[in-house]
């Protein structure tokens, strides 16, 4: 790329001092930026590759519209970016007008990382909320995959940088679904608490009475948070939590991707997920662990029935999944018409439910037309005896819903796992146990906007021909959110946008 040409481009994402800073001096500008962006970068990511793209996108931009999100949090940022914006927006400043409709946010790190921003953006409530583009940093890299960014890690020179804000550039906004997920269990005896039981970033304490019986469970935490991509439990997740315990003991080891990847397919050898018959004691069955159920409508359960040989469980947003794989696939024609089965779409408030048996059984993603077991989508259930049952009578699924109760059968505790963020989560293993289960409920709320590639493998339902009936956004939303019980990703708790602070 010429240099001239380059410093030109550079340009429309350049922001000024004076919109970053509140004490910089106003200056009128030269230029209007086409595509003005704030980058976060999580510098621990990636190995070194983190901490070069940092200097890398500050030396080619404002280094002040650059931020380490290893020092800074990315809402209290947004605050103070917003809070300035809205000051000049008051006295005149068309800059900052146009700098707030046009903005875009860039996010380089793993999908934990991309989940972290995609829940601060969610809970501020902007009025333009700015599309989002992610830099795969990470060892899967679901998200950044699913809208064409690639998989693999990027170059952190300034050739490979500013080919990367060449696409952020002329990249389509594209809206998917936010879903929100609600963790209640038993507290911890005093002084007994479980040192492995480390709850991912995403999820986080949420103090609140609730107004019902069901949600109200005495004595119990409660934590919320959010994901974009997938929530998982069971062989799945157990094999990410090893790698990243490993990795926090050894951070030495995980020098780059490709080293990851190597040391995540040993582990998954070691963990016995190819041999689960010998490996995996029956009582680790999905099945054994929990009780699924899924509400059609608002009050309405309805129990999933899970097929015994499952040992992992996948509630999927995004068509990626396990660096790349698509675990729902693409259902056959004779799917779509006798099952109601429908392709995937990011945007329908629909969300995929897919089971697998063991590693073997994962291997078929690689096949043209493979995928899990379906378990439930939209308005039909899967049963293993390979029989429809029609329960939701074309209604999308809602709400979904985990239970834990105390079992002799099943084990003590289960691996579950958001976006690439995995926890070991303790079960009831005694009387006074089974009166407060753990309870995981996964709901609808909103969506937020990404920016996508022309290489982008997620597929928007307004963009296609309508396969499925589905439901108003706005309307589903509102008709199943409880009485009296906010819902929020936690993710920007610090952030309060002062109303009408700057109107005359």
């Amino acid at each position: 790329m010429d240099y001239s040409i380059s410093e030109n481009i550079l340009k429309d994402f350049y922001i000024p001092n004076y919109i970053l800073l509140p004490e910089s001096e106003v200056r009128d500008a030269s230029h209007m930026p086409a595509s003005p962006v704030l980058v976060f970068i999580n510098s621990r990511s990636g190995g070194q590759l983190g901490g070069e793209l940092l200097c890398t996108y500050r030396v080619l931009l404002n280094k002040n519209q650059v931020f380490d999100l290893d020092k800074e949090a990315p809402d209290k940022v947004l605050h103070q970016f917003y809070f300035n914006i809205e000051k000049l927006k008051h006295s005149g400043d068309i800059l900052a007008s146009e700098i707030q409709n046009r903005l875009r946010i860039i996010v380089a790190g793993g999908d934990g990382t991309a989940n972290w921003l995609l829940g601060v953006v969610s809970d501020l409530k902007l009025p333009r909320p700015p599309p989002i583009a992610t830099v795969p940093l990470g060892t899967g890299n679901n998200l950044p995959f699913s809208f064409g960014w690639g998989k693999k890690n990027p170059g952190s020179d300034r050739q490979s940088v500013e080919s990367f804000l060449d696409q952020v550039r002329t990249a389509r906004e594209m809206k998917i679904d936010s879903w929100h997920i609600t963790l209640r269990m038993r507290p911890p005896e005093e002084g007994s608490c479980d040192p492995e039981l480390v709850l991912p970033h995403s999820l986080h304490a949420f103090h609140h009475v609730y107004p019902t019986e069901k949600l109200s469970m005495e004595g119990s935490h409660t934590f919320q948070g959010g994901f974009w991509n997938y929530f998982s439990m069971g062989m799945d997740a157990q094999v990410s939590y090893a790698f990243h315990s490993e990795r926090k003991l050894h951070p030495e080891k995980f020098k780059n991707q490709l080293v990851n990847q190597s040391i995540y397919a040993k582990l998954a050898c070691k963990q016995g997920s190819f041999w689960t018959s010998m490996c995996y004691p029956s009582s680790w069955n999905i099945a054994k662990l929990t009780k699924v159920r899924i509400m059609k409508k608002q009050g309405q359960w309805e129990e999933l029935p899970i097929p015994y040989s499952i040992r992992s469980i996948i509630c999927l947003n995004l068509p990626s999944f396990s660096g790349g794989l698509n675990p729902w696939g693409m259902p056959r024609r004779n799917a779509l018409r006798n099952r109601d089965f429908t392709p995937s779409f990011v945007d329908d408030g629909v969300i995929e439910v897919v089971g697998f048996r063991d590693a073997w059984h994962g291997l078929c993603l690689y096949a043209p037309r493979g995928h899990g077991t379906r378990l439930a989508q939209g308005s039909h259930f899967w049963h293993d005896s390979h029989r429809i049952v029609d329960l939701l009578q074309q209604d999308n699924v809602k709400r979904i819903c985990f239970e834990f109760h105390k079992s002799k059968a099943a084990a003590n505790h289960v691996f579950m796992r958001i976006d690439g963020e995995p926890w070991k989560q303790p079960l009831p293993v005694d009387d006074d146990d089974d009166t407060n289960p753990v309870v995981v409920e996964i709901s609808h709320l909103g969506q937020v906007s990404v920016l996508a590639t022309p290489h982008c493998r997620s597929r928007s339902i307004t963009e296609s021909s309508s396969l499925i009936t589905h439901l108003d956004m706005e309307e589903d939303s509102s008709d199943t959110e409880e009485p009296d019980m906010p819902r929020k990703f936690g993710a920007a708790d610090t952030f309060r946008m002062p109303e009408n602070h700057f109107m005359p």
